[in-house]
C-alpha cells in the first residue's frame, strides 16, 4: 500500500478519481498506484507531484532513486526534436502556473497568439496578480530580419510576425507589469528562451528553418550556476540593451 500517495491525496483534500483526471489517467490506474501494484512513468510522476504539492521522491522514493540524474543534466525536465512536439498543454500550464515572471524572448513569439485562446486576457490577469510579463522581439525594420526573411523565403515573413505580436500587445492597453523591447543582437535571432518562473524552454534555430522545425529543451532551476541560470542570465543581457517599445496605441 503506498500510504504517502494516499496521504497527499486526502491532504490536497481530493480522491484518487480527481487525482486520475487531473493528471489525464484513468481511475484504475491511480488504485494500481495506491495498492503498490505500479508507478507511473517519470512525466507522470512530475505532474502528480506538482497537482499534489508534493515531492515526487516522498511518493516514489525508490522509482526516483532509479530513474535520479546526476550532474548538469539534472536540470532537463525533458526534451522535443520539434518544439512543435511540446504540447500545448505544456506551455498553457507554465503559463498559467507562472507567478512572478514570464519573459518570451522569441524573435516573433507569434505562435504564442495562434495556440492559446485568449492569451491577452490570461497576461493581463498575470500582471495583475504581480506577474512581471516582458517580449523581447527583433526590430521588424532591422537587416537582420530582412535577411531572415531571405534564408526562411515564407509568405508570413519574419517581420509580420513580429507586427502581429506588437499589435496583439497594443490591443491590451497600457498594462503595468507588460514591458517589450527590440533586440539586434544576433545572439538573439539564434536561439529562443522563454521563461516561466523557475522553469524555461529552450530553442536553438537550425538552418533556415522556422522556429517550430528546431528542438526544444525543457528545464528546471535547481542549483546555481546551472543549465537554467546560464540562459536566464543571457536573456537579462540581451534585454538590458534592447529598446524600449511603446505598447500605447498602434504600430510600432
Amino acid at each position: 500500500m503506498n500510504t504517502a500517495l494516499r496521504e497527499a491525496i486526502a491532504d490536497a483534500g481530493m480522491t484518487p478519481l480527481a487525482l486520475a483526471r487531473k493528471v489525464g489517467v484513468d481511475g484504475k490506474t491511480v488504485d494500481r498506484w495506491l495498492s503498490g501494484e505500479r508507478a507511473p512513468h517519470d512525466k507522470t510522476r512530475t505532474k502528480v507531484a506538482e497537482v499534489l504539492k508534493v515531492s515526487a521522491e516522498s511518493l516514489w522514493p525508490q522509482a526516483v532513486k532509479s530513474t535520479l540524474k546526476l550532474g548538469a543534466d539534472r536540470e532537463i525536465v525533458t526534451t522535443y526534436p520539434f518544439r512543435n512536439l511540446c504540447p500545448t498543454s505544456v506551455w498553457a500550464g507554465l503559463l498559467d502556473g507562472a507567478r512572478k515572471r514570464i519573459v518570451m524572448a522569441g524573435y516573433t513569439s507569434y505562435f504564442l497568439w495562434q495556440d492559446h485562446p485568449r492569451i491577452a486576457e490570461r497576461l493581463k490577469a498575470k500582471a495583475a496578480a504581480g506577474c512581471e510579463i516582458r517580449f523581447l522581439l527583433g526590430d521588424p525594420d532591422s537587416q537582420m530580419t530582412r535577411d531572415r526573411e531571405e534564408l526562411e523565403g515564407v509568405p508570413l515573413t519574419v517581420s509580420t510576425r513580429i507586427r502581429i505580436t506588437l499589435d496583439q500587445l497594443q490591443k491590451m492597453g497600457p498594462t503595468p507589469g507588460v514591458e517589450a523591447r527590440f533586440s539586434d543582437s544576433p545572439a538573439h535571432l539564434s536561439q529562443s528562451v522563454f521563461i516561466f518562473d523557475d522553469h524555461l524552454l529552450y530553442t536553438p534555430h537550425i538552418g533556415d528553418g522556422l522556429g517550430h522545425e528546431s528542438p526544444l529543451f525543457h528545464l528546471r532551476r535547481l542549483e546555481e550556476d546551472g543549465l537554467y541560470d546560464r540562459f536566464s542570465t543571457h536573456v537579462g543581457v540581451l534585454w538590458g540593451r534592447g529598446r524600449e517599445v511603446s505598447l500605447v496605441g498602434g504600430g510600432s
